[in-house]
């Protein structure tokens, strides 16, 4: 399979491997309420953070079942890291893995998210040879899923009060994107 790919550049993006220097910038995201409501864990302080980074970096490779790669999204107009991607291997023999992606809310609807989910998926297709991607939010989080279906992901699932979420019955909305869906569609460049 794959390693952290180089640098991957998009039309406004940076994505890259998570530093110690992001503490600030995943701090601003990470120890707000309204970035991790549909979150596993709640808000982190400052050294959680520092630990999170440091398990973050780590995530450099997918080789074998649940190995993960981790991308710091920085924007390359001023070097601040707004968003953070996750890719995991899910199953090696039958070429499945998985999206997770976290943005900070004041770039939010600026399509930031989109063009680095995109890079993400295209890591996924093209470099790590995965026949089949999947992406999970909580039903109530809208924009996760617009975004999803923004990106030719389709809803195969709808699991009512799936797990028991930050105290409550949760449902959960399932996407899927195959190879050859992500190849045939036609995409602006990013």
């Amino acid at each position: 399979m794959s390693t952290v790919p180089p640098d991957i550049e998009t039309a406004r993006l940076l994505l890259r491997r998570f530093r110690a220097d992001d503490v600030d910038a995943v701090f601003a995201m990470r120890s707000r309420p309204d970035v991790t409501r549909y979150l596993y864990g709640d808000v982190l302080s400052r050294q959680q953070v520092v630990d999170l980074l440091a398990e973050r970096a780590g995530m450099a490779q997918v080789r074998r079942d649940g190995d993960a790669m981790a991308l710091a999204v920085e924007r390359r107009e001023d070097g601040r890291v707004i968003g953070d991607l996750t890719l995991w291997l899910r199953s090696f023999e039958h070429r499945q893995g998985e999206i997770g992606f976290v943005f900070h809310p004041d770039v939010h609807r600026q399509g930031y998210a989109r063009e680095a989910v995109a890079a993400l998926l295209s890591v996924a297709f093209d470099r790590v040879n995965l026949h089949r991607v999947v992406g999970r939010t909580d039903a109530r989080n809208e924009a996760s899923a617009g975004l999803m279906r923004s990106l030719g992901m389709r809803q195969e699932a709808h699991l009512r009060h799936n797990e028991i979420f930050k105290g409550e019955w949760g449902d959960e909305l399932l996407f899927g994107l195959l190879e050859d869906e992500w190849r045939s569609a036609p995409r602006k460049q990013t």
